[in-house]
């Protein structure tokens, strides 16, 4: 039943993910807490999600936008290696109300999706940005779509969001994996659990871009947003109770 459930709850946290620009890894947190144990969330995560991410890669390799990708994956790939050291050492879960609050913000912002964009945003911008959430994301296992304002605010919707995201998140994720396994959080026994989330991610982000297909930039919009602060609301219901 456990490995039913990862598999199936992969599924469709992804087809929400890539209809929604992201938010897949933090659905399943719940799924994977409870049928593995919260210490074993961010590696399993880690290991599911860079496995599904060449699907997603050649899904979407023509919507990348390098010019983002270039400034964004040096400084996640120096943040995911931080960040898994951190998490070796020791626990910094409150950071997931930090961003929850930031999530939950960005409704207002966007005007519930009326606005296209609520600050200025260069694509030099990606470069710290992607430091800090690599870090972040290597230490409490998922941030949410935490990212989403900037590439709205850069312009990038539907499917280049999706895939400049995943070239990013790829190339983060192997340093982050790599650093995991070096620093002795990523023990063998994960990685039967790790797969079967790539597996029903990389179904789930097959079905969820036929979809990504028929939805126009405002209703993209929406949708982004709308995960935007579900998953706020989630990771601070989550720090909150201490589940």
């Amino acid at each position: 039943m456990e490995t039913l459930g990862i598999l199936i709850g992969s599924f469709i946290s992804y087809i929400v993910s890539t209809v929604g620009g992201g938010g897949g890894s933090l659905l399943l947190v719940p799924v994977l807490s409870f049928a593995l144990g919260a210490r074993s969330v961010a590696p399993v995560l880690a290991i599911g999600e860079e496995l599904s991410r060449p699907v997603r890669l050649f899904i979407f390799w023509r919507d990348i936008n390098w010019s983002v990708a270039k400034f964004h994956i040096p400084g996640a790939m120096a943040g995911a290696f931080l960040g898994a050291y951190i998490f070796s050492q020791i626990e910094l879960e409150w950071l997931q109300l930090l961003v929850g609050l930031f999530l939950i913000s960005t409704v207002l912002q966007y005007r519930f999706g009326e606005k296209k964009s609520s600050f200025p945003m260069k694509a030099v911008y990606f470069l710290p940005l992607g430091f800090v959430v690599a870090l972040a994301s290597a230490v409490v296992g998922a941030t949410g779509p935490v990212e989403n304002p900037f590439y709205l605010n850069y312009g990038l919707e539907k499917e280049a969001m999706v895939g400049t995201k995943t070239i990013n998140s790829f190339m983060a994720g192997l340093v982050q994996l790599g650093a995991y396994s070096y620093f002795g959080s990523l023990p063998g026994d994960l990685w039967l659990s790790g797969v079967l989330v790539a597996l029903g991610a990389g179904l789930g982000s097959y079905v969820g871009k036929s979809f990504l297909r028929k939805i126009d930039s405002k209703t993209f919009r929406k949708i982004v947003i709308a995960v935007m602060a579900i998953s706020g609301l989630a990771m601070i219901y989550k720090q909150l109770s201490g589940n």
